[in-house]
């Protein structure tokens, strides 16, 4: 997802903040699993199954990694590993804040900390014809709740995520790559197909 301008979504900007336990606790969990070398898809879901127990404890997150900002959603970097196998980053939505519809440069694990999510998934379809142009279609609609996960891989991670309740919602997005470097996690922005 496109980073929030601050300085820890600046290539090159990054340093490490000081983690709670927990987090650090998390991180340590995710690091033994990205060790493991598994394909993109089983890494997906079992890192899924590292953030359950930390989602919603208020003891994960510092009140300065749950920020906001009041013109986009805001994206605050937990851990970049040195390795550049994986990042960790906390998402921070004012009610209607959202991305644009993208994919990702790899695999990503989402787990709702706070409030709930909002997704829109799609497909792309090729061109049918010279005069066609290749086009997304919606495939699914789906509301993470405080405590849910989802974990995808490219191809077929084509989305759009948003705030659509009343209150703050903030997300924990695990990367299998290293946005610190990057200074984002997407690889292309599609069109706002009309569905949306």
């Amino acid at each position: 997802m496109p980073p929030a301008a601050s300085a820890t979504s600046v290539p090159g900007a990054y340093t490490a903040p000081r983690p709670t336990a927990r987090l650090a606790a998390l991180i340590a969990d995710i690091r033994g699993t990205v060790g493991r070398g598994l394909p993109p898809d089983p890494t997906a879901h079992l890192v899924g199954e590292c953030l359950v127990p930390h989602l919603g404890a208020p003891d994960l997150l510092t009140p300065e990694q749950c920020e906001s900002d009041p013109a986009r959603y805001r994206q605050h970097l937990l851990h970049a590993e040195h390795d550049g196998s994986f990042s960790l980053v906390a998402l921070v939505w004012l009610p209607g804040q959202g991305t644009s519809v993208h994919d990702h440069i790899a695999w990503c694990t989402t787990g709702v900390h706070e409030g709930r999510e909002h997704e829109r998934r799609y497909r792309l379809l090729p061109a049918t014809g010279p005069d066609t142009g290749a086009r997304l279609v919606a495939t699914a609609d789906v509301v993470s709740e405080r405590g849910e996960v989802c974990g995808f891989a490219p191809p077929g991670d084509i989305h759009r995520v948003w705030n659509g309740g009343p209150g703050t919602a903030i997300s924990l997005h695990v990367y299998g790559a290293d946005i610190s470097r990057f200074g984002t996690s997407v690889r292309r922005v599609y069109p706002q197909p009309a569905d949306r």
